[in-house]
């Protein structure tokens, strides 16, 4: 089958419909998703540390489903944590270590696109941590879900 222009176009808007979309854009439907399925959010938690993040990682984030959720029960050596039953990486916003450390890792992982299989946790210089016990997971009531649940 040949693919002809009156084909080509939709298919080319589609493709570029998420970069379409400004910096800005990008990290504020960020913000949008976190307040939906995390239940630590709040704007003061959540906007500094997404709108700081990387523009980059914030579109290879938003392609898959993952969300960033801040978690106030993370604590010791833990900084990051990502869930992959549910697509979320968490941090501790009232640790600044743990602020410092999502970009680090979150950027690691999307610019490889190898998301963990299992429930990976870092350090504050984004070294992974073995053999850690960190609270469960639990979005809000009634939050969308997302391509990680089920797989």
């Amino acid at each position: 089958m040949r693919l002809t222009p009156a084909l080509a176009l939709p298919l080319l808007f589609a493709a570029t419909a998420a970069h379409a979309q400004s910096d800005r854009e990008v990290a504020e439907r960020a913000i949008e998703t976190a307040a939906q399925v995390c239940p630590g959010h709040s704007n003061a938690a959540t906007g500094p540390t997404v709108r700081a993040m990387p523009v980059g990682a914030l579109r290879v984030l938003a392609k898959h489903g993952a969300v960033l959720c801040p978690d106030r029960r993370l604590e010791g050596d833990v900084a990051v944590v990502f869930s992959p039953d549910y697509g979320v990486f968490r941090w501790n916003p009232d640790v600044p270590a743990s602020v410092q450390a999502l970009p680090t890792v979150v950027g690691a992982i999307t610019r490889s696109e190898a998301f963990p299989a299992e429930t990976a946790v870092w350090n504050a210089e984004g070294e992974p941590l073995r053999e850690q016990v960190v609270p469960m997971f639990e979005p809000r009531p009634n939050a969308p879900l997302n391509r990680f649940l089920h797989r």
